[in-house]
């Protein structure tokens, strides 16, 4: 066989199978997060997200047709807007919210603990936001979107993967409201093909979210936690 037979042949035996695809994204999607469930209190979460994060990056590593270059890729001009118009919603949201299931702790964060909350203001857009995108876009989407009939399956199927990640806090607060962001994540993703622009709009949302008061429903006391 010469060289250039050789290369295709190559190719197709180094492409992962359906069945390994599947048998990855259940573990990686289902497993690891019941497990976490399950056996939560008995680890810290931050260095569980830094490992998640790593095998992320290398499973991407060897998924054929992704470069780590495309992570780079800048926003297309007018994201800015539909940023600042998602900030707006998501505030809105929030804020209701926030006056319906925790009155007392609307806004009290950034007035009760400046420090703290200029802390998360600051972090959250790179030891969570980043990490957590890279795992549920980029992965999911690039390596085993072609699982699925129709990028709606995948989107629903992204959306379900992101509320079951956090399914550890044990509230329907976190869960329901992580499902709903899962979906607007996945679809900006998708449709602008930019992994930068997720993350923005995840980290935008994160920040809106604990400074409106949600944020009890989304750190490690808050777990078990009922409105």
């Amino acid at each position: 066989m010469d060289a250039a037979a050789r290369e295709p042949a190559a190719a197709a035996m180094s492409r992962p199978t359906r069945l390994r695809l599947w048998g990855e994204m259940l573990a990686l999607f289902v497993g690891v997060p019941v497990l976490m469930a399950y056996f939560f209190g008995s680890y810290p979460l931050f260095p569980v997200l830094i490992a998640l994060t790593v095998v992320a990056a290398g499973l991407l590593a060897i998924t054929p047709g992704f470069g780590f270059r495309e992570l780079l890729r800048w926003p297309a001009p007018g994201s800015a807007l539909i940023a600042v118009l998602m900030g707006i919603a998501t505030f809105v949201i929030c804020s209701a919210l926030a006056l319906w299931l925790v009155p007392d702790r609307y806004l009290a964060f950034p007035r009760d603990n400046t420090r703290l909350w200029l802390m998360v203001m600051l972090l959250y857009p790179l030891a969570s936001a980043l990490p957590q995108e890279l795992i549920y876009r980029p992965l999911f989407f690039r390596r085993y979107g072609g699982l699925f009939r129709s990028e709606r399956w995948a989107l629903a199927a992204n959306a379900a993967a992101f509320g079951l990640g956090h399914l550890f806090y044990m509230n329907p607060v976190t869960i329901l409201s992580t499902v709903v962001a899962g979906a607007i994540f996945g679809a900006a993703y998708l449709r602008s093909n930019c992994f930068l622009f997720a993350v923005l709009l995840h980290a935008l949302a994160g920040q809106i979210m604990f400074t409106s008061g949600l944020g009890v429903f989304f750190y490690h006391g808050a777990v078990g936690r009922t409105p």
